[in-house]
């Protein structure tokens, strides 16, 4: 019966996604498109080049940070865990910010070198170096909790250096940076070709540590009983999450709660901490829920930043989840 359920659940959630990506193409600012039909040129240029390849991004960035929260949460045992718990958004927002505000020469010329591959060259920079000490500490320590705080620290101190930052930097390269932490999912294919692969390695990490996950569900102790190797779950966990986490955060800025509100959603549709159910369902629900807040944003005249809708979304989640908890 369970199984049942289970598989009707996820066939209503691969036609809501289907349905929903289908709305987030042909709903624009103003009026209607239907690739189907008789476009203008005009109109399927728009079709292709802008709608089609920014749902896709919606449908992958969704789905990346509820995945990377969701084994977060479990490598922890914090249920306000997300895919940001290490600092790699912190690691990324200090790349940009040392692109776009201590670099005269090329923050003047950003237009003219190209501002869409360089910020998010910048944000893969930063949050690489961020990672890379995480994973160094992750080797040295042996408690999860300390791996914890020294995340936590990381994006503090790659926070202070950014608020130092902003004091001293011009209005201009102030208003990029801004503009870009706000977020944004509006990709091209060409930011596409070079965001898919950094997701399907980071799935392939997931996918690698899909049984030791499910040991960690009772705990390291118990981990190490099954035979698990505690150090190098952990590692692929931190590496799965960079790859995740950072990669849309460097083509689309930070994206807010998705990553720690979903899995949730998701083990309680399931009534699982299963992995093998949870994470894709985790992934189908971060899809379909970042799907409708890009459509929620283009329903305004001026469209709202993506993170804005996202919070509307996901905080109330997290105080239900607080409240739950006690």
């Amino acid at each position: 019966m369970t199984s049942k359920r289970n598989a009707l659940i996820f066939t209503c959630l691969c036609i809501t996604l289907a349905l929903l990506f289908c709305l987030n193409v042909c709903k624009g600012d103003t009026y209607w498109l239907w690739p189907f039909g008789h476009l203008a040129e005009q109109d399927w240029m728009i079709f292709r080049d802008i709608r089609l390849p920014k749902a896709i991004t919606a449908v992958l960035a969704g789905a990346a940070l509820s995945v990377s929260g969701l084994i977060m949460q479990t490598l922890f045992r914090n249920p306000l865990a997300g895919p940001y718990t290490l600092g790699v958004s912190s690691g990324a927002s200090l790349g940009v910010a040392l692109l776009t505000m201590c670099t005269a020469v090329i923050s003047v010329q950003l237009s003219s070198f190209g501002l869409q591959f360089l910020l998010p060259f910048a944000a893969c920079v930063g949050a690489s170096l961020v990672l890379l000490l995480v994973i160094a500490v992750s080797r040295r320590v042996k408690s999860n909790v300390s791996l914890l705080i020294v995340g936590m620290m990381f994006g503090s101190i790659a926070g202070a250096l950014v608020s130092l930052m902003q004091m001293f930097a011009n209005p201009d390269a102030l208003k990029i940076f801004i503009m870009w932490t706000l977020g944004s999912i509006s990709t091209n294919w060409s930011d596409l070709q070079m965001l898919i692969p950094i997701l399907v390695i980071g799935t392939f990490f997931v996918v690698t540590a899909l049984k030791p996950l499910n040991g960690l569900l009772l705990g390291e102790d118990y981990a190490r009983g099954l035979g698990i190797n505690v150090t190098r779950t952990r590692l692929l966990i931190v590496v799965a999450t960079g790859l995740l986490a950072g990669g849309v955060t460097a083509f689309c800025g930070p994206i807010a709660f998705i990553g720690v509100a979903v899995p949730h959603l998701a083990r309680g549709i399931f009534h699982t901490s299963n992995h093998r159910m949870t994470i894709p369902a985790s992934a189908l629900t971060g899809a379909c829920l970042l799907l409708v807040c890009d459509t929620l944003c283009s329903l305004f005249k001026y469209p709202l930043p993506i993170s804005t809708v996202s919070a509307l979304f996901g905080a109330p989640v997290i105080i239900w989840i607080i409240l739950k908890n006690k």
